[in-house]
C-alpha cells in the first residue's frame, strides 16, 4: 500500500512540475532594471552587450533590437529557436540575431546568469537587456517583446 502512495505522490509531483514548466517556457521576463524580472548581473552602466562583445568581437547590435540566443550542440529546442529568431531577424527591420555556443563561452554564460539552453536575450539598440526567455519562445512571444 505504501508503494502505491509513494507512486501517486511522485506522479503528482512530476505532473505539477511539468505544468509549471509548460507555463514558463519561452516567456520573456523583463530585466531587473525594470523592476519586475529576475536579477541579472548587467546594469545600465555595464550593458549585456559589453560581455557578449568580448566573446564575439565581430558581432553587431541591431538598430532596433538584438536577439542573443544561447545554445548547445545537443539541444533540440535550440534548433527550433534558431529558426524562429532567424526568421524574425530577416523580416523585422533593425533586428539582428546572434547565436552563442554556451559550451564554448562558459564565462559569458556565468556572467549573464544563463541557466539553461536555449535562453534568448533581447537587447535594445544600446546593448542593455530588455528581457530574457528560458526555453523555446514562440514567434508571437518574441514579436511582443521587441521594442517598437
Amino acid at each position: 500500500m505504501t508503494g502505491i502512495v509513494v507512486l501517486a505522490v511522485a506522479v503528482m509531483a512530476a505532473l505539477g512540475f511539468g505544468l509549471y514548466r509548460r507555463t514558463r517556457d519561452g516567456r520573456f521576463a523583463a530585466d531587473a532594471a525594470a523592476g519586475d524580472g529576475p536579477t541579472t548581473p548587467t546594469t545600465p552602466t555595464t550593458p549585456a552587450w559589453t560581455a557578449i562583445l568580448a566573446a564575439h568581437p565581430d558581432g553587431e547590435l541591431g538598430e532596433r533590437a538584438t536577439l542573443v540566443q544561447f545554445s548547445s550542440a545537443f539541444c533540440a529546442p535550440c534548433r527550433a529557436t534558431r529558426v524562429v529568431l532567424g526568421g524574425i531577424a530577416e523580416r523585422e527591420a533593425g533586428v539582428v540575431h546572434l547565436e552563442v555556443d554556451a559550451e564554448k563561452h562558459l564565462a559569458l554564460v556565468r556572467a549573464l546568469d544563463v541557466r539553461r539552453t536555449p535562453t534568448t536575450l533581447i537587447l535594445d539598440a544600446a546593448g542593455r537587456e530588455l528581457g530574457r526567455a528560458a526555453g523555446a519562445p514562440r514567434r508571437d512571444q518574441v514579436l511582443a517583446a521587441l521594442p517598437a
